[in-house]
């Protein structure tokens, strides 16, 4: 069985989309890699964070950009939050949306 892509609503898969260019492009290539060979895709391109949480690592010219993401019952990969890092940590602001959505998802 293949694994399928969700987004926990509307309002991610749109800040998905509305990154820069070269960032769409990348989490696009990564997605696609996602469907195939499953979540976890290895440093560079992804990341365990721990408790479940992971996230995809996407590269521009424009800078850093991060999709955190958890896998979910059949085999799905659930596109929580993303945003673009402006410093070298990841914002706990960022960190505790994700982490909030993952309880929501693991809920449902």
């Amino acid at each position: 069985m293949a694994w399928s892509i969700a987004f926990y609503g509307s309002v991610v898969e749109s800040s998905i989309r509305d990154m820069p260019e070269a960032f769409v492009a990348n989490y696009l290539r990564l997605a696609d890699a996602m469907l195939e060979f499953g979540p976890n895709l290895g440093m560079p391109h992804t990341r365990a964070i721990g408790g479940g949480l992971f996230e995809l690592r996407l590269r521009g010219r424009e800078g850093i950009g991060r999709v955190f993401y958890c896998t979910a019952a059949g085999r799905r990969i659930v596109m929580l939050h993303s945003f673009i890092k402006k410093t070298e940590q990841t914002p706990l602001h960022d960190l505790r949306i994700a982490r909030t959505r993952l309880l929501e998802v693991r809920k449902s």
